[in-house]
């Protein structure tokens, strides 16, 4: 028999859930992923490979030409199988949890096919991205005259009142850390560890972040976000929790705290969560924000869905001032040496010396003489 690409026939589990970001959080290694998800971002490439799943069947486009979006790359590289734009029905063909076939470009299901969709490997995504390239000054203009229309309307973000919640934690004057699960967010949490541990700022999760940040054997003072990208361990670990809450009040993820028994403060503000994030610290008094994963090219906010950035743009403009990117703190940042760490230094310098001096006759010759000469000039017999 004869098969596209993937010769060998791939069975396993199907899991299935229209937002990826859900899906990762219960998907097995070993699994078929079966999404709805145009344009797979990195973040999400970088999720489901590490779950070390067999395939991901799309009924979308894994790349639709718009932009150079990452994820399918990543996950090809990782070895995983990617189906593409998978006719819609399939969803009404499965339940979670049962098994499946894929064999080339097919789907099938105790033997029979339920879906066709195109094979995507390292070419066609090479194709693609390409192709993608082209079109990125078209979606560039698009991008900037909606930031702009949308920079009018939400401009009250930093012009009107911000409504501050009451914290049991003080900001003033205080480093603060707000770290979102965005791009490059492990290596930058690495190459600043040695300053989070000596300095002790404030640590600001944004939803997907505080378990970027309990990953890392660290605990987030602060919990803010519509609590769509988090977990509950996560939730259970942060001091306080902040639920943003759009401007007319509605907060989806309300009465997911509520179930947990969590105690929370809502904050209605306009905007993405880590822009409240960010206008919370600096409104708070913080002396220095260190920005880590956060948002900040259009690439980032169409990964997201998102078709301008007004709301970042003004509130990077009004916290400026204050505000640093984690990269740019691991090269200002020389870390002090510590007590314990000298003498630690001076204990392994001084190791080889002493087994030198107890082990060597003529390092021994050397003392002995010299303690002589000692005795001598002292005027000892």
């Amino acid at each position: 028999m004869f098969f596209l690409k993937n010769e060998c026939p791939l069975r396993g589990k199907v899991r299935l859930d229209k937002k990826t970001k859900s899906l990762i959080k219960r998907i097995n290694p070993g699994e078929i992923a079966l999404i709805d998800h145009e344009n797979v971002d990195e973040i999400a490439g970088y999720d489901l490979a590490e779950r070390k799943i067999k395939a991901v069947i799309n009924i979308n486009s894994f790349i639709s030409g718009k932009y150079p979006n990452t994820g399918p790359e990543i996950l090809v590289n990782s070895g995983i199988t990617l189906l593409d734009q998978v006719r819609e029905d399939i969803w009404d063909e499965v339940k979670d949890g049962e098994e499946i076939e894929i064999k080339g470009d097919k789907v099938f299901k105790n033997g029979r096919e339920i879906g066709r969709g195109e094979i995507l490997g390292k070419k066609e995504i090479k194709e693609k991205l390409e192709l993608s390239y082209e079109n990125i000054n078209r979606e560039l203009d698009r991008f900037v005259q909606n930031t702009m229309e949308y920079a009018c309307k939400e401009k009250d973000i930093i012009t009107g009142k911000f409504p501050l919640p009451y914290l049991d934690i003080s900001l003033k004057g205080k480093h603060v850390l707000v770290v979102v699960r965005g791009q490059n967010y492990r290596e930058d949490l690495i190459t600043i560890l040695p300053y989070i541990r000596e300095i002790r700022p404030v640590i600001i999760g944004v939803d997907g972040g505080a378990d970027a940040v309990k990953d890392f054997g660290l605990k987030p003072h602060l919990i803010i976000g519509d609590m769509d990208s988090i977990s509950d361990e996560a939730l259970i670990s942060g001091e306080e929790i902040i639920i943003h809450a759009y401007p007319d009040g509605r907060a989806p993820g309300l009465e997911r705290i509520k179930k947990l028994g969590l105690k929370y403060k809502l904050l209605p503000a306009p905007g993405t969560s880590e822009d409240v994030a960010l206008l919370l610290a600096y409104e708070m008094g913080a002396g220095l924000i260190i920005a880590l994963g956060t948002h900040s090219s259009m690439i980032d906010f169409l990964d997201k869905g998102r078709k301008g950035m007004a709301s970042t743009f003004l509130v990077r403009l009004k916290v400026g001032s204050r505000l640093v990117d984690a990269r740019g703190v691991s090269q200002l940042y020389q870390g002090k040496l510590s007590p314990s760490l000298l003498a630690g230094l001076f204990l392994a310098a001084f190791i080889p010396i002493f087994l030198l001096i107890l082990f060597s006759p003529t390092i021994q010759h050397i003392f002995h003489l010299l303690f002589l000469r000692v005795r001598l000039s002292l005027g000892g017999g």
